[in-house]
């Protein structure tokens, strides 16, 4: 997605409250540019005027006064109404589209710099219905002040039109510099973040290695950066609102110096003076317009990082459902390429016959993990296709692959709000804690299957049970990566067994080093350098002394 079509949703989805702002600001611009004028003729009334037309005027400078105040009150309310409405809808789209993203498009980005994104920048670019109202008026004051000038005295607005020219020459650049500043400023600050959740990942291997002090300089390389950028911001800043600090009151004085000639030679009255005094504060108020400047840069900014997210293509699924079938898989001249141009996986040429418990073995570095994640869709491969039950996996809906197949990982992440949840991500949960031999632990917990997922403290093995039994949702295809690496021997038993029951049906691939899970397969496929070495029974296979090597590194 382009920065300008994301802030154009910002815009579109803050609603009726866009359209509001503009007509408020326009009613608070218009009560601005009356009031001077209201004034003038208040004083003129006042001093040569009836008693009646003096309070008629000042009854209009109250009524002005008081639209002013009703005016900021709505606008300042609308502003924060239509930013959490923009960046709800904001945030909801980056979350989606960073879900749809393949996993290592996402991998590219560190989590610590998309949070980053969603937190900081897209609140940024959750400003653009108020900056887009803003910025449409916030011109309006010095070009109406202009024509008022002009109106009590040409010489009046000449002299205005020569303090503007000032403040344009003094201001031109503070937007290329300003923008190139918090651009370099947001990307520092998610390169700091990315490094902090890499390191709170690892704190445990940090600390048993000692290696805080290293780390802690690592993580704040970029801070040396971030100072540079957050430097230039602010001299930015200064350096425009300084020369506005000179320039504003120097015009002042200009029409002021004008204004008095004007009154001696009678040209102007003394409430047409006050007026253009007025005046002159209102147009050459420079802090709306450099705050107004600096917001657009921001939601500028924060609009770009955002984008480049959303501009990463997602990974996309098809319109087929899962015919019936017995969840055979195949695998068809199956290549994966690395980012180097080297193949990780090469020609594998492979077919599961429908539930069959394929067993995964190689020495590291082989490639396991890599055909595990090619066999459900986890990564799609670069060249050839894989097959369920002949459709080809991307063809089929995102609903039927993901009740067709389910992973279990080594390192599980379990999301959800309760054990339950965590489990059963909506179905029953029992049953599958059950099967992974995790259902004892969770009746021991205060609150069972309900209990909140963040208040029950576990070990490697305890979690690599709980996403087991998440993954035992799967209707037809089970891919177990290394997932019972932290049990203990009898507990290891009691799941290799009910996932090895001749009873369950579906087609089962494990990736594993252990020989005893080998021996309970139907087929064992041996991976070797990103190729299939041997597909057979283990007890052939192990005549190969090369296969049995495998076992004992």
């Amino acid at each position: 997605m382009q920065p300008d079509r994301l802030l154009w949703r910002a815009v579109r989805s803050a609603g009726w409250w866009t359209p509001a702002l503009a007509t408020v600001s326009l009613a608070g611009v218009a009560a601005q540019l009356t009031l001077p004028a209201a004034l003038g003729q208040a004083v003129d009334a006042a001093v040569g005027g009836t008693t009646d037309s003096a309070r008629r005027w000042l009854a209009v400078v109250v009524g002005l006064v008081l639209l002013l105040v009703g005016t900021d009150a709505v606008r300042d309310y609308g502003t924060g109404a239509a930013g959490a409405r923009s960046v709800a809808d904001l945030r909801h789209t980056l979350i989606r589209h960073l879900l749809a993203l393949d996993p290592r498009t996402a991998a590219r980005h560190p989590v610590g710099d998309l949070a980053g994104r969603l937190v900081g920048q897209v609140t940024d670019a959750g400003q653009a219905a108020s900056t887009l109202v803003l910025a449409g008026t916030v011109l309006l004051p010095p070009l109406g002040s202009l024509i008022a000038l002009t109106l009590i005295d040409p010489w009046l607005g000449l002299t205005f039109v020569v303090g503007l020219l000032l403040l344009g020459v003094l201001l031109r650049g503070f937007v290329t510099d300003a923008s190139a500043a918090v651009a370099g400023y947001q990307r520092a600050q998610g390169r700091l973040a990315g490094l902090l959740v890499e390191a709170l990942t690892g704190a445990r291997t940090i600390a048993a290695a000692g290696t805080a002090d290293r780390e802690t300089d690592r993580i704040l390389t970029p801070v040396k950066e971030l100072h540079r950028y957050g430097r230039r911001t602010w001299t930015v800043l200064a350096t425009a609102a300084t020369r506005g600090a000179v320039v504003s009151p120097l015009l002042q004085l200009g029409i002021v110096a004008v204004g008095g000639l004007s009154l001696a030679a009678g040209r102007l009255t003394p409430g047409n003076l006050l007026a253009a005094l007025q005046y002159a504060a209102l147009g050459a108020g420079l802090g709306t317009v450099v705050s107004t400047l600096n917001q657009a840069v921001q939601v500028r900014a924060g609009s770009r990082r955002a984008a480049e997210v959303l501009a990463e293509p997602v990974r996309h699924h098809g319109h087929r459902p899962l015919p019936p079938g017995p969840g055979c898989l195949e695998l068809r001249d199956v290549s994966v390429r690395s980012a180097d141009g080297r193949w990780l996986l090469d020609r594998i040429d492979l077919r599961v016959p429908g539930g069959a418990l394929l067993v995964v073995v190689g020495p590291s570095g082989a490639g396991k993990s890599l055909l595990a994640a090619v066999a459900g869709r986890l990564r799609d491969p670069d060249r050839g296709e894989v097959r369920l039950d002949g459709v080809p996996l991307p063809e089929l809906t995102e609903a039927a692959l993901h009740t067709a197949i389910g992973y279990g990982f080594e390192r599980p992440v379990l999301v959800a709000e309760t054990v339950g949840g965590a489990v059963g991500c909506g179905d029953d949960p029992v049953p599958l804690a059950r099967a992974a031999a995790i259902h004892e632990f969770v009746e021991r917990l205060p609150d069972r299957y309900d209990t909140p997922l963040v208040e029950v403290a576990m070990s490697g093995g305890e979690r690599q049970r709980l996403g087991l039994a998440r993954a035992l949702r799967a209707g037809r295809l089970l891919v177990l990566d290394d997932a019972t690496s932290s049990l203990d021997t009898v507990t290891e038993y009691r799941v290799i067994r009910a996932l090895t029951d001749r009873s369950d049906r579906r087609t089962r691939i494990v990736v594993s080093h252990r020989v005893g899970t080998a021996a309970r397969a139907d087929l064992v496929a041996w991976i070797d350098a990103g190729r299939i070495r041997a597909v057979g029974p283990h007890a052939v296979l192990w005549a190969d002394p090369d296969y049995r090597a495998v076992f004992q590194s």
